[in-house]
């Protein structure tokens, strides 16, 4: 192996529009209806008659995102796959994209050319255009804010306020691995700081650091959904938490919601690194985030459309307002479920 230090190449020496064309310079157009892309006032997007769907979603370092245990190109790929959760949140296809991001000085170019790679390889495996976005710097550390455009079809469209009484509660995947594996990560996180000396030990637990640090949106799901005609109730992202997630479902369809303790999926991975934390693993799944699972609910006429698809798991039902939203253990117990996910402030 070579002793040579890596290149790097100081941004002040591109200056803000050398360094947009340079990062450009490997973007890729997947989508007809991009009419224009980076290089103008604003992109221009054909939408063919269908409903556009919007998101943005910001991720400030220290607040969201560590650098000590987060690669660039995991952070690019992370910070376009939360957006497009949203998207298919809403049973619509993303798009396109927009990226703004706030830099200090402390970032080299080949830094920003890692982090635009895990972008692009974001927008390759979804099918999703890069169409323009701003670069700004920073007194300290990065700022990243993406916009996701997605196009969906009015009826196929679904929202949070649409849950009805009786409808059956589903979710796709898993819970909890994403934030088994953030306490891993920060237990070494935390030993490095003590003594930089001391190589990190994840414990070959690939799979939850994998949901951490290299999530993936549900695209199959939505892609299974037209597949069988299925268009759920209501639909969520998990990215707070399953908790949080269902009580926005259940506060703006003024609705109530039990749920099994045995229908909630955990990997097993994730439940036995749960319990060598003294983790309760149920409560992992409940409170966790960054899953980025689909919460969603069917009327019961659907049953069958959904039994059989892999993958998504029946956890509950939809009640009455007045009967609150409780987990029924395995127990035999009904506990109030509480919302103890991310809290953004």
């Amino acid at each position: 192996m070579s002793d040579e230090k890596a290149k790097r190449t100081d941004i002040g020496t591109l200056g803000e529009f050398g360094l947009i064309d340079h990062l450009a310079k490997n973007n890729v157009q997947y989508n007809a209806s991009t009419l224009k892309s980076i290089g103008d006032d604003a992109a221009v997007i054909d939408n063919n008659g269908l409903l556009t769907v919007v998101t943005t979603d910001a991720m400030v370092e220290g607040i969201h995102f560590d650098l000590i245990y987060t690669p660039l190109k995991h952070l690019g790929y992370k910070a376009v796959v939360s957006n497009l959760s949203d998207i298919y949140a809403m049973n619509a296809i993303p798009k396109h994209i927009t990226v703004s991001l706030a830099i200090s000085n402390r970032f080299s170019v080949e830094a920003l050319e890692e982090f635009y790679s895990g972008i692009y390889a974001a927008c390759k495996a979804y099918g999703v255009d890069l169409i323009g976005g701003d670069t700004c710097s920073s007194n300290k550390g990065m700022f990243i804010s993406i916009t996701a455009i997605g196009q969906g079809e009015k009826e196929k469209l679904c929202y949070r306020n649409t849950a009805k009484v009786g409808d059956l509660i589903c979710v796709t995947g898993n819970l909890g691995a994403s934030f088994v594996g953030l306490q891993l990560l920060e237990r070494e996180r935390q030993i490095y700081l003590s003594n930089p000396g001391v190589q990190p030990d994840l414990e070959e637990q690939k799979y939850v650091i994998g949901r951490q640090l290299k999530p993936e949106a549900r695209r199959d799901m939505i892609e299974a959904f037209a597949k069988n005609n299925l268009v759920p109730t209501s639909m969520i992202d998990i990215s707070d938490g399953l908790a949080s997630e269902l009580f926005h479902i259940c506060k703006q369809s003024n609705v109530g919601a039990i749920v099994e303790e045995s229908g909630v999926p955990i990997h097993p991975e994730t439940e036995l690194l749960a319990i060598k934390f003294k983790l309760d693993p149920i409560t992992c799944a409940l409170s966790g985030g960054e899953d980025y699972e689909l919460l969603f609910t069917i009327d019961p006429k659907d049953l069958d459309k959904v039994k059989y698809l892999p993958d998504i798991y029946i956890m509950g039902e939809i009640v009455e307002r007045k009967e609150g939203v409780k987990l029924h253990t395995k127990g035999g117990n009904i506990h109030d479920i509480k919302a103890q996910g991310w809290l953004h402030f």
